[in-house]
C-alpha cells in the first residue's frame, strides 16, 4: 500500500480544494495544544500540493513573558515550529480520516532565514507548499509573511506516525 492510501486502500484525489479549517478542526488534525499550538486557522488548501496557515501573534503568548520582557519578538524556532504544524495539517488533509491524530516529527531543517521580527498585532501568513514525499516521509518549503512581506523561510522534512 502506498504510504497516501488509506486502510481501505483508497486515497483522496490529488488536490481538491479544502474548506478553510478553524482550529476546532486543526485540532482534530494534530496533537499539539496549548500552550503549543501555533496556528489559529488553514486557509487555501490544495491537498498534496499547499496550504496557508493562520497565526495571530498576541502579547498574551506566554513566550513573549522572556523574550524579551521590554522588546517582545516571536522566537524564530516557533516561526518555524507554526510552519510545521501547518503542514502537518496539510498531510493530514491529503491522506483522509486515517491520518487524524498522528503526529510528524521533524527531521530535518534547511536554509532557515529570518528576515524581520514578528512581534504582537501581526499576523503571519505561512505559505507550505510540499516538495515530495516518499512513504511517510514529507519534505516541503515554506515561507512566513507579514502583511505580505517575508518574515521567515525555510525547507524542511517530516514523517508522519502512529502516536
Amino acid at each position: 500500500m502506498d504510504a497516501t492510501e488509506t486502510a481501505t486502500g483508497t486515497r483522496p484525489p490529488s488536490g481538491r480544494r479544502v474548506e478553510t479549517l478553524d482550529i476546532l478542526r486543526i485540532m482534530e488534525s494534530i496533537p499539539h495544544r496549548f500552550p503549543f499550538l501555533l496556528i489559529d486557522r488553514v486557509e487555501d488548501v490544495i491537498t498534496d500540493t499547499s496550504a496557508v496557515g493562520v497565526k495571530n501573534v498576541t502579547i498574551n503568548e506566554q513566550f513573549f513573558q522572556g523574550h524579551f520582557p521590554h522588546h517582545p519578538v516571536m522566537p524564530g524556532v516557533l516561526i518555524i515550529e507554526s510552519m510545521a504544524q501547518t503542514a502537518a495539517v496539510l498531510v493530514v488533509e491529503t491522506l483522509g480520516p486515517d491520518a487524524m491524530g498522528k503526529v510528524v516529527y521533524f527531521m530535518m531543517i534547511e536554509g532557515a532565514k529570518f528576515r524581520r521580527p514578528v512581534v504582537p498585532g501581526d499576523q503571519m501568513r505561512i505559505h507550505v507548499r510540499k516538495e515530495r514525499n516518499r512513504g511517510n516521509v514529507w519534505k516541503f518549503s515554506a515561507e512566513a509573511k507579514v502583511d505580505g512581506v517575508v518574515v521567515a523561510e525555510a525547507t524542511y522534512a517530516a514523517m508522519i506516525m502512529d502516536k
